[in-house]
């Protein structure tokens, strides 16, 4: 007398519409993640292989640890960098992080 009847039938149609509403915003999440973040970072990845393919004896860089110098010898994975007259280091090719224009370097 004092429980009214319970109605769960009627609920059972809209479920899988509230499932997918419910996946909505972290599907758009994804989107929205792919474009600001994942996107522009493989740009820079495929704008950086071409950098460092594309160098040449002589180019001028700089290294990620922030040393300039020439390319004297270039390698398969490493590269000669003389940095001062008669000093040279050997470094990966990976650890340039920019091509500076001739004649930076003196």
């Amino acid at each position: 007398m004092f429980i009214s009847s319970a109605y769960a039938q009627a609920t059972t149609a809209a479920a899988p519409e509230q499932s997918l509403l419910g996946m909505l915003p972290l599907v758009l999440m994804f989107v929205v993640l792919y474009f600001v973040m994942i996107r522009p970072q493989m740009k820079r990845q495929k704008e950086h292989k071409a950098m460092i393919e594309a160098v040449a004896k002589g180019d001028e860089i700089v290294t990620a640890g922030g040393l300039i110098g020439k390319i004297s010898k270039l390698g398969d994975t490493f590269i000669h960098l003389e940095v001062a007259n008669g000093v040279e280091l050997q470094v990966q090719r990976s650890a340039i992080s920019q091509v500076l224009p001739k004649g930076t370097v003196k």
